[in-house]
Protein backbone atom coordinates (compact mmCIF):
# COMPACT_ATOMS: atom_id res chain seq x y z
CA UNK A 1 0.00 0.00 0.00
CA UNK A 2 2.90 2.31 0.77
CA UNK A 3 4.25 1.91 -2.78
CA UNK A 4 0.82 2.59 -4.28
CA UNK A 5 0.37 5.84 -2.34
CA UNK A 6 3.92 6.89 -3.20
CA UNK A 7 3.29 6.17 -6.87
CA UNK A 8 0.05 8.19 -6.80
CA UNK A 9 1.87 11.12 -5.22
CA UNK A 10 4.63 10.87 -7.82
CA UNK A 11 2.10 10.93 -10.66
CA UNK A 12 0.28 13.89 -9.10
CA UNK A 13 3.54 15.82 -8.70
CA UNK A 14 4.57 14.97 -12.26
CA UNK A 15 1.23 16.22 -13.57
CA UNK A 16 1.74 19.53 -11.72
CA UNK A 17 5.14 19.94 -13.34
CA UNK A 18 4.06 18.76 -16.79
CA UNK A 19 0.67 20.49 -17.14
CA UNK A 20 1.44 23.82 -15.46
CA UNK A 21 -0.33 26.03 -18.01
CA UNK A 22 -3.76 24.30 -17.81
CA UNK A 23 -3.53 24.31 -14.01
CA UNK A 24 -2.63 28.00 -14.05
CA UNK A 25 -5.55 28.82 -16.33
CA UNK A 26 -7.87 26.92 -13.97
CA UNK A 27 -6.59 28.44 -10.72
CA UNK A 28 -5.49 31.88 -11.90
CA UNK A 29 -2.38 33.77 -10.89
CA UNK A 30 -1.07 33.43 -7.34
CA UNK A 31 -0.34 36.90 -5.98
CA UNK A 32 2.42 36.12 -3.49
CA UNK A 33 4.19 33.91 -6.05
CA UNK A 34 4.11 36.70 -8.61
CA UNK A 35 5.47 39.12 -6.02
CA UNK A 36 8.33 36.97 -4.70
CA UNK A 37 9.19 34.55 -7.53
CA UNK A 38 9.03 36.81 -10.59
CA UNK A 39 6.78 39.18 -12.44
CA UNK A 40 5.44 36.99 -15.25
CA UNK A 41 6.43 33.45 -14.38
CA UNK A 42 6.10 33.38 -10.62
CA UNK A 43 2.87 31.39 -10.54
CA UNK A 44 4.18 28.84 -13.03
CA UNK A 45 7.39 28.44 -11.04
CA UNK A 46 5.43 28.04 -7.81
CA UNK A 47 3.22 25.29 -9.28
CA UNK A 48 6.30 23.47 -10.59
CA UNK A 49 8.05 23.77 -7.20
CA UNK A 50 4.99 22.36 -5.44
CA UNK A 51 5.02 19.45 -7.89
CA UNK A 52 8.70 18.71 -7.23
CA UNK A 53 8.14 18.86 -3.46
CA UNK A 54 5.19 16.45 -3.76
CA UNK A 55 7.37 14.04 -5.76
CA UNK A 56 10.17 14.27 -3.17
CA UNK A 57 7.83 13.65 -0.23
CA UNK A 58 6.16 10.78 -2.08
CA UNK A 59 9.51 9.09 -2.65
CA UNK A 60 10.47 9.56 0.99
CA UNK A 61 7.22 7.89 2.00
CA UNK A 62 7.41 5.15 -0.63
CA UNK A 63 10.95 4.11 0.30
CA UNK A 64 10.38 4.64 4.05
CA UNK A 65 13.13 7.26 4.39
CA UNK A 66 11.08 9.96 6.12
CA UNK A 67 12.05 9.02 9.68
CA UNK A 68 15.71 8.65 8.80
CA UNK A 69 15.85 12.03 7.05
CA UNK A 70 14.05 13.82 9.90
CA UNK A 71 16.36 12.24 12.49
CA UNK A 72 19.41 13.15 10.45
CA UNK A 73 18.23 16.77 10.07
CA UNK A 74 16.96 17.51 13.57
CA UNK A 75 18.87 15.11 15.83
CA UNK A 76 22.45 15.05 14.57
CA UNK A 77 24.66 12.50 16.28
CA UNK A 78 21.87 10.00 16.97
CA UNK A 79 21.91 6.58 15.42
CA UNK A 80 19.73 5.51 12.54
CA UNK A 81 16.11 4.86 13.68
CA UNK A 82 15.42 1.24 12.83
Amino acid sequence: MQYFIGLLGTVAGFMLVWKTTPILSFTGRIDFAEKYLGTEGGSRLFIKLVGVVIIFISWLYMFNLGGWILTWLFLPGHSNPS
